[in-house]
């Protein structure tokens, strides 16, 4: 029963009524940070609004939609202080000089854009994850980052949450020896995304399974293994019948070097479904976000790594002992709450960054660069090739 109140617990806390922790104004220290969001994306809630309530160290303070009605009423259901919109609102909420933080939740083929000119702007950044169409413009946008001196952040928010980070541990420990195979998996039913008008299912705007909840996968194996894949042995799409260019799921075969000389390199596949169909016809299949490792002695897997506040679990299967079952919902003497979600966690680390602090975690430039070049290699084993570029160009100050 006990369980069973954590998760409306957490649930509560972390997605309808997070405790709102004073404001740092009242103690005489730096005002706080004031964020901007460019775009009232239905992610922006979960992602940044919920945890921001429960930060003292950042106010919401603008944002902006091509509507301006819809920027009005998003702003005043989450309580922003200013609204923009129209064709200028992202530029007049990016030249506004009272905000420090942009939020960029807008479709993949606009992050590189909107990000260039938040950058040129001097506002530091957090990106929604893939960092954009191809890793060419990552790797522009964080160099543009580095020149400016501002954080940049891709918003790979599972990172940041303990429950991965204790599995990575228990690898690394070596008590299970060295991996051999480690396979993640991030798929959902059908109907919950990937509609005909989801930008998720529009090419110019970066669209397609991989992208969007493939990059995952993709990530959580690289994170594991804590390495990038020696090779692409094979990619399968399952096309969008409306647009063959867009992937509705894919599954990709991927070796990386073995940590011991000699040895056979370690496999892995990763797999990502917009539509998993529903069992004979009818029966709704439950989400399937998983990741497991296969080692010299034993195996670990994780279920829901992507959103673990509500529910996890780790399971470590040592041979020839008993299997134990484990949750990481904080850090031992570390910051967080048992309620704070990956996101929250994530703007934990943010604002760490930009207030000169070490962060928890951090995830690097390289990282950032290197998934989306290994997103770009699977769609070219494939066939269905990279996102397009952007054609925008920074004008020169």
């Amino acid at each position: 029963m006990s369980s069973v109140f954590g998760v409306f617990w957490r649930v509560y806390a972390a997605f309808i009524s997070p405790p709102r922790l004073h404001n740092v104004e009242d103690n005489d220290t730096l005002p706080p940070l004031k964020i901007g969001i460019l775009g009232a994306a239905a992610i922006a809630p979960s992602a940044l609004v919920l945890p921001a309530k429960s930060h003292p160290e950042v106010e919401l303070y603008a944002v902006a939609a091509r509507d301006i009605s819809r920027a009005e009423k998003f702003a005043k259901k989450h309580g922003f202080k200013k609204w923009y919109g129209g064709t200028d609102g992202y530029q007049e909420l990016l030249d506004d000089h009272e905000i420090d933080i942009v939020y960029n939740p807008l479709p993949n083929g606009l992050h590189y854009e909107w990000t260039m000119k938040a950058l040129a702007a001097g506002k530091h950044v957090l990106l929604e994850k893939p960092s954009g169409n191809t890793a060419e413009e990552t790797r522009r946008m964080y160099s543009l980052a580095d020149q400016k001196g501002l954080v940049l952040l891709e918003a790979f928010h599972y990172k940041f949450h303990p429950a991965i980070q204790r599995v990575r541990a228990i690898i690394d420990s070596g008590e299970l020896g060295a991996i051999k195979e480690v396979n993640a998996t991030l798929a959902l039913p059908k109907g919950i995304l990937g509609n005909d008008n989801d930008i998720r299912m529009n090419y110019d705007l970066g669209g397609g399974a991989m992208m969007d909840c493939g990059c995952y996968p993709l990530s959580c194996v690289r994170y594991l293994t804590s390495n990038n894949p020696s090779a692409v042995i094979s990619a399968t799409a399952i096309r969008y019948s409306k647009d063959p260019r867009i992937d509705t799921g894919t599954t990709a075969n991927l070796t990386f070097a073995s940590l011991k000389p000699g040895e056979e390199p370690v496999r892995s596949i990763i797999k990502c479904d917009f539509a998993i169909p529903p069992r004979w016809g009818l029966i709704p299949r439950w989400p399937d976000i998983s990741v497991r490792a296969v080692c010299e002695r034993g195996s670990i897997e994780i279920f829901n790594y992507v959103m673990p506040v509500i529910y996890h679990s780790i399971t470590v299967r040592p041979d020839g002992k008993v299997p134990r079952t484990e949750k990481a919902y904080t850090f031992e003497g570390g910051k967080g709450e048992e309620w704070w979600t990956t996101y929250r966690y994530q703007l934990e680390a943010f604002v760490d960054k930009v207030k000169g602090r070490t962060p928890q975690t951090w995830m690097s430039p390289e990282d950032s660069i290197a998934n989306m070049e290994w997103i770009e290699k699977i769609y070219e084993e494939s066939g269905l090739g990279s996102r397009p570029q952007s054609t925008f160009v920074l004008p020169i100050a």
